[in-house]
């Protein structure tokens, strides 16, 4: 399935549609991002902002990623679904949790992040691309 995508939060309060391909999937497993997915990685698509509409009261929750960018975390206020993330090194563009998004799609993850910070436990698909850390930060616009 290509775009458009749709996405919900739990209890519907936060809805999304997405009019573009994101410009890319892949695994988080930095520590916050453990801490947010309770334990695990977080698995996230990168959409440009001019391609989605946000609809619904998001809380956020704004910290210093270890890469030394500024993040911000937006969640549904009522029911706490993350949804979004924001980024002082990709501003024209935004993370979104790959959980919010609604079925069916075929997006998948095809690099793993922070791989340095994942626990001795942690299966990683040989097939990912992989990165001890923080790779470069995107293009303004896909190629």
């Amino acid at each position: 399935m290509t775009a458009p995508y749709h996405g919900r939060c739990n209890c519907g309060a936060v809805t999304a549609t997405f009019s573009a391909e994101p410009v890319w999937v892949r695994q988080c497993w930095c520590r916050q991002c453990q801490k947010s997915a309770a334990g695990s990685c977080t698995t996230n698509a990168l959409f440009l902002t001019d391609s989605f509409t946000l609809s619904g009261d998001l809380r956020w929750f704004s910290y210093e990623a270890d890469s030394g960018n500024g993040v911000e975390q937006g969640f549904c206020a009522s029911c706490g679904t993350p949804v979004i993330g924001r980024n002082t090194a990709r501003r024209h563009a935004c993370v979104i949790r790959l959980g919010f998004i609604e079925p069916p799609h075929d997006l998948a993850p095809t690099s793993a992040i922070w791989l340095d910070d994942a626990p001795d436990w942690a299966v990683i698909d040989p097939a990912l691309q992989r990165f001890a850390r923080q790779p470069p930060p995107p293009p303004e616009t896909p190629a």
